[in-house]
């Protein structure tokens, strides 16, 4: 049954993330909030919402280990199989992205939360740390966004941008607008509730820590979005969205899920993640450095490689 609560939790979480940012994103619109600030702001927290609640949930339900083991975890399993796998699929054409800015802000901050997990336990004072990154970098995405527009001489700038956020409808009713808001309040806490209940007892049963479920199970599902994303991406030859997904991902999860979960309690480090994971963290987004920096197309035999030392690094914290 655990392994059922689990599934369950993570299904329910997934949907009403998914309802929760078409809620916020259209009651935004509607309330006259510039498609600009909402796809930089509500779209990219409310994607992380499953992970912000599981965060929280898991340090109220005493298994810290589980809150830092998913972000760690899925930020490994962005790069190495939300890139990888669907590199399988199709070739990645990155010659024409140019996600060197934002590269350097993740990179930056993966190694500020690195450095908080050595001055550990994290606890809300370097939340506010990472907090405040957080607040510098959506700062200057936004005013180089509204740059962008300003310098764009396409007269629908602002209707393209109503088509690339996510879930935006102009025509949605109020009524369904406010189904998808309770729908994604009600369903996160209790997917929330669920997925950690079942990811706890498990790693009981099998005699693992809660640390070593949120690296692989906990972290593999909360990364399935992105997954699916990716594979629509690369299938319509959009390498720009791909990249941007994976990276804008990466940045939420160190910066604002840790951050704001330090606030609800300590959050300890455990020394498995000081001497192994975190660096895998890092290796694995140094691997990036090719596809950002050399416009390095990421075929299949990248995609092996990838998903090849995804599931090497799953064996060796499961062995």
């Amino acid at each position: 049954m655990d392994w059922v609560y689990a599934g369950l939790g993570l299904v329910i979480l997934l949907l009403a993330g998914d309802a929760l940012v078409k809620g916020a994103v259209n009651l935004s619109l509607r309330l006259g909030v510039p498609a600009l600030i909402v796809s930089l702001t509500i779209v990219a927290f409310g994607t992380s919402a499953p992970e912000l609640l599981i965060a929280i949930q898991a340090i109220h339900d005493g298994a810290p280990g589980l809150a830092l083991g998913n972000v760690v975890g899925s930020n490994t399993a962005n790069v190495l199989l939300v890139l990888g796998l669907p590199a399988l699929i199709a070739t990645f054409h990155t010659s024409e992205c140019d996600t060197r800015k934002n590269y350097l802000f993740m990179m930056f901050a993966t190694l500020l939360f690195i450095a908080m997990c050595f001055l550990g336990p994290i606890t809300w004072i370097h939340g506010i740390v990472l907090l405040a990154a957080l607040g510098f970098v959506l700062s200057d995405s936004f005013l180089e966004a509204r740059s962008h527009r300003r310098e764009s001489k396409i007269a629908c700038a602002a209707a393209e941008d109503l088509e690339e956020i996510e879930g935006a409808d102009l025509d949605m009713p109020w009524w369904q607008i406010g189904v998808f808001m309770v729908l994604g309040l009600i369903g996160l806490p209790l997917g929330a509730n669920l997925l950690v209940e079942g990811a706890v007892n498990i790693a009981t049963d099998y005699g693992v820590s809660d640390t070593v479920i949120g690296l692989t199970l906990v972290a593999v599902g909360t990364s399935l979005p992105e997954l699916a994303t990716t594979v629509m991406a690369v299938i319509r030859r959009q390498a720009d969205v791909a990249l941007g997904n994976v990276i804008g991902s990466n940045m939420f999860n160190l910066l604002a899920i840790i951050g704001i979960a330090s606030f609800v309690g300590d959050i300890p480090v455990a020394d498995g993640i000081l001497r192994f994971d975190l660096w895998v963290m890092l290796a694995s987004s140094a691997l990036l450095i090719p596809f950002v920096f050399f416009k390095q197309n990421i075929g299949k035999g990248w995609g092996v490689v990838l998903s090849a030392t995804y599931a090497a690094y799953v064996v060796a914290i499961l062995v």
